[in-house]
């Protein structure tokens, strides 16, 4: 073995990439770990959280690079090169672009690679062995990316061949299966490891059609846009107006805080029931509908009696009352996303 390497570990938390810690450890290789943040992980709570990673690292004394995947990585949910997979997940895309932020902190703390838990054949679109080699090419990192999981099934990497690492000391395994890694985990005593399902928005059949409606009638979103996608029930009213009404406190507490241009807040003046926000260039066409919306959702017993609905507008404050009837479901649903 040459002199002691540093690499940076991509560290979601889960089995896998911190079975690929413990094995670089072992390697004598001095390790620093990334992990990246997204409005679309469910991985640590809504908004994406690193309480998993942090934990992974503390208990291997490592130090953690938080990365927040930003406004430039909505682009590339907009527009993936290399297509999506069943729903709206750009996996490979995904995947480039982590390749080339970990490329740029790897340089800025002085690492020679780049480390991840990746598995051949584990995931059904980025986990190919022809298209983990595309990856890492596309984000200028050939022969750079050490995957000690399955190293033996791909070709040698730049730290096996300088003697970096011991290639026969690293693993070939494949597929979906984790009964390896768990047996490894269990050998080593490794418990610091959060489940080995974690997920992504994009993947989600409901979620994915929120933000299809989303890309095609505002392309231009941000991610005050997205994150609104993540509370209650959604309803495309027109190609420029949508309707958001909170499923129970919690959400209407956090809907209370979004405040979109030209939108309102509805909320039953007599009664429990959600709180709504109607958002867009025509919403004030829609209000006495979005108000009966409102009242659907809400405790309201006589649906045969008109019920007041407190209409705010969210931009200036300015509040009134309409009286509505209760609206009836086929009046609405087809609009549900």
């Amino acid at each position: 073995m040459t002199e002691k390497k540093k690499a940076l570990l991509l560290l979601s938390g889960g089995l896998d990439s911190t079975i690929a810690l413990v094995m670089m450890k072992e390697h004598n290789i001095e390790v620093e770990a990334v992990h990246f943040t997204s409005l679309f992980c469910t991985c640590g709570g809504k908004g994406g959280g690193c309480g998993p990673a942090s934990k992974v690292a503390e208990a291997a004394g490592i130090k953690l690079h938080i990365v927040g995947k930003g406004e430039d990585y909505l682009e590339v949910v907009k527009k993936p090169e290399h297509g999506r997979g069943s729903n709206m997940n750009m996996c490979i895309d995904c995947r480039i672009y982590a390749f080339r932020k970990a490329k740029e902190l790897m340089k800025k703390i002085g690492a020679s690679f780049i480390i991840t838990g990746e598995v051949v054949d584990q995931r059904p679109m980025s986990q190919h062995k022809k298209t983990m080699l595309l990856i890492e090419k596309e984000a200028g990192l050939k022969d750079l990316v050490l995957r000690p999981l399955c190293a033996l099934s791909m070709t040698e990497t730049i730290p096996e061949k300088e003697g970096w690492v011991d290639r026969a000391k690293l693993k070939n395994i494949s597929g979906r299966s984790r009964k390896e890694q768990l047996s490894f985990a269990e050998e080593k005593g490794v418990k610091d490891y959060s489940c080995p399902a974690g997920g992504c928005l994009l993947t989600d059949p409901q979620f994915a059609r929120r933000i299809k409606d989303l890309l095609e009638n505002k392309p231009e979103f941000d991610s005050k846009d997205v994150a609104l996608l993540k509370y209650g029930r959604h309803f495309r009213l027109d190609k420029d107006t949508k309707l958001v009404v909170g499923r129970n406190k919690a959400e209407n507490e956090v809907l209370e805080q979004f405040k979109p241009e030209k939108s309102y807040g509805l909320c039953l003046e007599d009664f429990n029931g959600p709180f709504s926000i109607l958002a867009g260039s025509n919403a004030g066409k829609y209000i006495e509908l979005a108000a009966g919306i409102t009242a659907r959702y809400g405790d309201v017993e006589d649906k045969s009696k008109k019920v007041r609905v407190s209409v705010k507008d969210l931009l200036t404050g300015n509040e009134r009352i309409v009286e509505v009837m209760t609206a009836k479901d086929a009046d609405f649903m087809g609009a549900l996303l």
